[in-house]
């Protein structure tokens, strides 16, 4: 059994067949087919270069710890005007996989347990690039800027307010010409 999975984007690490007796340290950097693949799922424009790198450290016999640090330049249209913005992401990523998880947490306890989103049960399989995934999903920006750019608060003005200059009005004026004819045509 060789530790692939260790350092191999999409392959599986079973926890459960790793050496307890130290930790075991991880590099991955995705193919750009897997960068490709990222970007759809996460609804990004590209993921223009990923790594995530760290350590899996036993925590006694059965349970893991899972320390790293994602680093990632992301590029996403920004939400005011669409312009690609590029971001970097260095992230630090910690998560707890505890072997019996579901044994510790009781139905009528669980609305007093405080929501622990790092501790998760131990899976069958690991994919750290899964981990790796939901990190970059968290650590994007929600709403991404181009530098200057202001949300459009002013394209929309109260009712009864002249919102546009006679420049703006040529457009619909053309428009609306164009629609007589039209409609004059059909007659």
């Amino acid at each position: 059994m060789g530790h692939d999975g260790l350092n191999s984007w999409g392959s599986p690490l079973h926890l459960r067949d790793l050496s307890d007796a130290h930790a075991h340290a991880f590099r991955l950097v995705p193919s750009s087919e897997d960068l490709e693949e990222m970007a759809t799922t996460l609804g990004l424009s590209s993921v223009r270069k990923l790594k995530f790198e760290g350590k899996l450290i036993p925590v006694g016999k059965r349970d893991w710890r899972l320390e790293g640090e994602l680093g990632a330049t992301v590029v996403q249209p920004c939400v005011a005007t669409l312009v690609p913005v590029t971001t970097r992401l260095d992230v630090p990523v910690n998560r707890t996989y505890i072997a019996d998880l579901h044994e510790e947490f009781h139905p009528e306890q669980e609305l007093e347990m405080p929501e622990d989103d790092t501790v998760e049960p131990l899976p069958a399989t690991l994919l750290l690039s899964t981990v790796a995934e939901e990190a970059l999903a968290l650590a994007a920006p929600d709403y991404p800027r181009a530098e200057g750019a202001e949300l459009g608060v002013t394209q929309f003005t109260e009712p009864g307010k002249a919102a546009m200059s006679d420049e703006d009005t040529k457009p619909f004026a053309a428009l609306k010409a164009l629609r007589d004819k039209i409609g004059k045509d059909g007659e």
